[in-house]
């Protein structure tokens, strides 16, 4: 899981949020302790508690007093809200620009993402597809 390229504790406050999000830590659950996170991830306590502290800014995580850190209401919804937002400006305003540069519309991109859901669906992702004329 360690990415030498990123500072730990964001990986850290990053993987909470992915069992947030994909339902392995449920909302109003309590959330792994520091000394929990640094044991798994062999780290030092401190950059531990900041990833939680991190998280803990962002409304993600609460504090109840003598008894640790829960995830906070709402925040599942939180956190895809953000993801959401972040990969449309990793993935879909760059493809936006190229297919404007390709001359591509809004229904041309739709067919290609359906023709290519449909390619990875029957597990032939990025095998060629056929075109008119061409022998099999």
């Amino acid at each position: 899981m360690i990415d030498e390229g990123r500072a730990l504790f964001l990986q850290i406050a990053e993987s909470v949020e992915d069992a947030i999000i994909d339902g392995s830590l449920e909302e109003e659950a309590q959330a792994p302790s520091t000394n929990e996170l640094a044991a798994f991830y062999r780290v030092n306590p401190a950059t531990a508690a900041k990833g939680i502290a991190m998280l803990t800014d962002k409304g993600v995580l609460v504090k109840r007093r003598g008894i640790g850190m829960f995830v906070a209401p709402g925040a599942r919804e939180l956190l895809v809200g953000e993801r959401r937002a972040a990969f449309a400006d990793r993935y879909l305003d760059p493809l936006l620009a190229e297919a404007r540069t390709l001359g591509l519309g809004p229904d041309d991109l739709a067919q290609l993402l359906r023709e290519r859901a449909a390619q990875t669906a029957a597990g032939t992702a990025g095998a060629p597809t056929p075109t008119k004329g061409t022998a099999r």
